[in-house]
C-alpha cells in the first residue's frame, strides 16, 4: 500500500538523521513573523532569507514600523532576498489586512481556528501559495501540515512513494493524509536533510544512500 510505502520511507530516514526524536525548533511566537519570514524565503536559500529578514528587523523593529516606512523603503532593505519590488508590497499589503482583520499586527488569534478556515485566510494574502500556508501551520501554529520544498518533491518522487505527476500541492494532500500528527515536523525535516546530503538534484549520490534498497531511482 501507498501508505505502508510513505510510513517506511519516514522510518527510514528517521533512522539516518533522527529529527522526529529530537524535532528542531523552527517556529515563531507570533505567526506573523513566521508569515512574512516565509514570503522572503520564496525563490531564494536560507542564507539570503535569513540576511534579508535580520536586516529587516533591526531596521524596523515593528510590523507597523515597516508599514509606516514603505514598500520602497523596505524593497532597499531586503535586497538580498531576490525579487525585492515584488516582496516589498506583497510584505506591506499583508501586513494592512492583518491589522484591518485583526486590529493588531498579529496572527496569534488564528491558533484557535479550524486549520481549513486557517487555510483559506493564509490563501487570500498576496504572494501566500500552499507551501508557504503549510510552513505557517506546521512551524508557526503548531498544526498538522507536510509542506512540500523542491527537497521534499525531489525524494517522494524519486522513491516512487507518489506518482512522477504528483504536484508539490497533491504530495502535501497525500503526506497530510498519511502521515501521523507527530511525525509531520521530524519527516519533513529529514527529507530535506536527505535531499541536501545525498538526494541531490544532480548527481544523487545514490551509492552512500540509505534508501538504496527501497528507493525506485526515478532519477
Amino acid at each position: 500500500m501507498q501508505s505502508t510505502r510513505v510510513l517506511r520511507l519516514l522510518d527510514i530516514l528517521e533512522a539516518e538523521y533522527h529529527n522526529e526524536a529530537r524535532p528542531p525548533e523552527l517556529g515563531h511566537a507570533e505567526p506573523l513573523d513566521g508569515l512574512i519570514l516565509t514570503v522572503l524565503s520564496q525563490n531564494t536559500n536560507d542564507r539570503n532569507r535569513d540576511s534579508a529578514y535580520a536586516m529587516m528587523r533591526a531596521k524596523f523593529p515593528s510590523w507597523e514600523s515597516v508599514v509606516e516606512a514603505g514598500a520602497e523603503q523596505l524593497e532597499g532593505v531586503i535586497r538580498t532576498a531576490g525579487l525585492a519590488h515584488t516582496k516589498a508590497a506583497r510584505i506591506i499589503t499583508i501586513l494592512k489586512r492583518v491589522y484591518a482583520d485583526f486590529g493588531e499586527y498579529s496572527l496569534r488569534e488564528l491558533a484557535e481556528w479550524e486549520t481549513g478556515r486557517i487555510r483559506e485566510y493564509l490563501r487570500e494574502l498576496p504572494g501566500v501559495g500552499a507551501k508557504t500556508v503549510a510552513c505557517v501551520l506546521l512551524f508557526d501554529l503548531k498544526k498538522k501540515a507536510f509542506p512540500v520544498d523542491t527537497h521534499v518533491g525531489r525524494v517522494a518522487h524519486r522513491t516512487g512513494v507518489v506518482s512522477a505527476k504528483y504536484s508539490p500541492e497533491e504530495i502535501c494532500a497525500k503526506f497530510e493524509h498519511i502521515v501521523p500528527e507527530g511525525r509531520c515536523l521530524g519527516g519533513h525535516v529529514n527529507m530535506i536533510a536527505h535531499g541536501r546530503a545525498v538526494c541531490h538534484s544532480r548527481k544523487p549520490e545514490c551509492n552512500i544512500c540509505v534508501l538504496s534498497g527501497f528507493c525506485d531511482k526515478n532519477i
